[in-house]
């Protein structure tokens, strides 16, 4: 979420400043970025106009364009308050900036649901976005601190990992690749105070993680058991993907920003080539449109549902590691893969025209779960949006 961050400013001086050339080429868009933006604009402030007075939050678009509204418990309350903030950050225009913050007043209380990890998309993509484009702390900063500890809070050190979920019988601690998004959360509050402990459980889940979420490819398992007597193991499984040796797309896409995120919090190269090997599988099995399938293993490839959120979740990672990698070759490398990743998505084919009130068309949520299949979900434009102000910081170096 803290797109340049100062630990790391001499290897971007080093690493990122490429010849014009290769930087020309690493950000060659097919689009106007300026004009995505303004059919955001558009597209949103529609959502603006027709959303009303309610308490309730967009999830996914109905087949007739308007809103499926779910309450503030849900794992993606926090994305619309932060798409809102996004805009204001792109546009600079003020009635965003309006909505974010009442937007902001629907989750109040949601820094104590502590019933699973996703506390941290709920808070840090909401009010830790108000926060980042404000830079208001009275306002923001007590409420991020609160979320940060009911998030250490599921942490055991029998296992060394956050728990995910408290609601599958069949699981002793199931713990999803999702979850690395979320230690973004602690390493923010431990900065902000001191809290060294927090910072070694975000290290922890970070390190098992690694250890134990991959497979020799460098694809991910969506689930993952632990035993909560002895630490181990008991099984590496799927919930959301085709099969338990099926690489999720989207699992895939968490696996690169998450550890993209956390190399870039601590520094440390094992962390950031582990989330260079998990780019590399990634971009190596894409298909040729550029935008992956729900599932790189579905087996009813090419007819499968794509999943546009993967696409963009990538694209925004992917533009953070460039920053982040030791060489000017490799910088240009992951820089041309996001860009391609982002002209892919701004085409007729996945950008969306009122009456669909969103951005991104064509992404899938849970397709085992017979949920979201092929359809606008907020999440992709929260990342897509992301993407974009990356972008546009990098064009402005």
């Amino acid at each position: 979420m803290r797109y340049l961050p100062l630990f790391c400013l001499f290897l971007i001086l080093q690493s990122c400043a490429a010849p014009a050339d290769e930087a020309k080429q690493a950000l060659d868009l097919s689009f106007d970025l300026g004009q995505v933006v303004a059919k955001a604009d558009a597209q949103y402030t529609k959502t603006l106009e027709t959303l009303g007075d309610t308490s309730r939050i967009p999830r996914n678009a109905r087949p007739d364009g308007t809103w499926n509204l779910v309450k503030k418990g849900s794992w993606v309350s926090g994305f619309y308050p932060g798409v809102l903030w996004h805009l204001y950050a792109l546009t600079g225009d003020e009635k965003w900036k309006t909505a974010g913050e009442a937007e902001l007043l629907k989750l109040d209380s949601v820094q104590f649901f502590g019933y699973d990890h996703d506390i941290g998309f709920r808070i840090f993509n909401s009010f830790g976005s108000a926060l980042r484009f404000t830079k208001d702390s009275a306002a923001y900063k007590q409420v991020i601190l609160d979320a940060a500890e009911t998030l250490e809070g599921r942490f055991r050190p029998v296992t060394g990992v956050i728990r995910s979920w408290d609601w599958h019988d069949q699981w002793q601690y199931p713990v999803i690749i999702d979850n690395m998004m979320n230690l973004e959360l602690l390493f923010w509050a431990a900065a902000e105070t001191g809290d060294k402990e927090m910072y070694n459980v975000a290290i922890a889940h970070a390190e098992q993680t690694m250890k134990h979420h991959f497979r020799e490819d460098f694809s991910t398992y969506h689930v993952l058991d632990y035993d909560t007597l002895s630490g181990a193991v008991r099984e590496k499984v799927t919930f959301q993907g085709y099969a338990d040796q099926s690489m999720w797309a989207r699992g895939q896409t968490w696996a690169i920003y998450g550890f993209t995120l956390t190399a870039r919090e601590t520094g440390r190269e094992d962390f950031l080539n582990q989330a260079r090997a998990a780019a590399d599988i990634f971009l190596k099995r894409l298909p040729e449109d550029g935008v992956p399938y729900w599932d790189f293993d579905a087996p009813n490839i090419p007819d499968a549902p794509k999943d546009a959120s993967a696409a963009a979740i990538a694209a925004s990672a992917l533009l953070e590691l460039s920053q982040l990698v030791p060489s000017e070759a490799e910088s240009s490398r992951y820089q041309t893969a996001a860009t391609d990743l982002l002209n892919a998505l701004a085409t007729p084919e996945y950008l969306a025209e009122l009456p669909q009130q969103g951005i991104l068309l064509h992404s899938t949520g849970h397709l085992p779960g017979n949920s979201e299949i092929d359809e606008h979900i907020i999440y992709a434009d929260y990342y897509f949006l992301e993407a974009l102000l990356r972008l546009r910081e990098l064009q402005n170096q």
